[in-house]
């Protein structure tokens, strides 16, 4: 029996769930890199108070490709509504901050609690290491200390680091290099895509790897970070960072959303549908492939994410 194609993808928050939750049905072996950095909500409390990295961008992604009864996802999902100590928590998190204390390790804690969900594929956090991001304005004099702070001011920084240097763990750089096609997933450019290039290690695999890297692109643009940007803005800033390599080929959205969500985002998040510059795109020789890949659920912009998946598993049948 032919061995399954090996894709890896790196990412974060709710974008990277989405492209999950639609990638598990498809027959390839996939590994997902997920940031630590996180401080805000329940995950910086626990962070805080406990010590430990960040947990709520891995339990977001676990639950995404679980396979169990609903209902215990529903479980895991729940998020205190009372008031007291556990107020805003959602269980998932408790239960990862539990099996930290348990096991060690976030990468244990991950590993049981993928055995549990019967996870298909690999789950790894980028770091053990609770670490922060910073960002630097222009003259290097104004610092922006951690994830929230970053996202707010993504406008005034040029330059996006961590608090300290971190360990990457050996797993991650075989698989990077172990990798068919590499992708970033959808989701915050500055806080969830570009915090696995902050790392020389990560850096280094990536210019090593044979495997051609994929970006798909956000459908609408994030305020304080990615306002006005277009799908080349996105790619340009990702290009800086990753240095050495570029991004080969990108998936974007062309269809629009209806007027009256538009508006609505608009006006109540500030978010704008993201621009295909294809002339610009095709400047930059970067393969674009364009789809309707829109889905609005529950109200919400979000990725389609069976379509999306298709996309990826049609360019790792094209080695075929």
């Amino acid at each position: 029996m032919q061995a399954l194609k090996k894709l890896i993808v790196f990412g974060g928050g709710t974008g990277l769930s989405c492209l999950l939750s639609g990638l598990k049905q498809f027959p390839i072996d996939v590994t997902t890199v997920i940031t630590v950095s996180d401080n805000g909500s329940s995950t910086g409390i626990l962070k805080k108070e406990l010590d430990i990295p960040a947990v709520g961008d891995v339990g977001k992604v676990l639950l995404a490709m679980a396979n169990v009864d609903e209902d215990f996802v529903r479980l895991l999902r729940y998020r205190f509504s009372k008031d007291g100590s556990l107020y805003n928590h959602p269980v998932r998190n408790i239960l990862l901050a539990a099996l930290i204390d348990l096991t060690g390790s976030l990468s244990e804690a991950t590993s049981y609690m993928s055995k549990l969900l019967n996870i298909k594929g690999t789950v790894l956090p980028l770091t053990e290491e609770k670490v922060e991001l910073v960002g630097k304005n222009k003259n290097g004099r104004q610092e922006y200390y951690g994830q929230v702070a970053v996202s707010h001011n993504a406008k005034n920084i040029r330059k996006l680091d961590y608090d300290h240097s971190i360990h990457i763990s050996e797993a991650v750089i075989e698989k990077i290099g172990q990798a068919d096609l590499i992708v970033f997933s959808p989701g915050s450019l500055y806080t969830s895509i570009l915090p696995h290039l902050l790392s020389r290690d990560v850096l280094k695999a990536l210019w090593e790897a044979k495997a051609p890297i994929l970006y798909v692109c956000n459908i609408v643009s994030q305020p304080g970070e990615t306002d006005g940007y277009t799908v080349s803005d996105h790619l340009k800033t990702l290009n800086r960072y990753l240095q050495r390599r570029k991004v080969d080929i990108v998936i974007a959205n062309n269809a629009v959303p209806d007027p009256e969500t538009a508006a609505r985002y608009l006006k109540t998040e500030g978010k704008e549908p993201v621009a295909i510059d294809r002339s610009v795109l095709k400047w930059m020789n970067v393969r674009l492939i364009e789809d309707s890949l829109l889905s609005i659920e529950n109200g919400a912009i979000r990725h389609n994410a069976l379509k999306t998946s298709f996309q990826i598993f049609s360019l790792l049948m094209e080695e075929e």
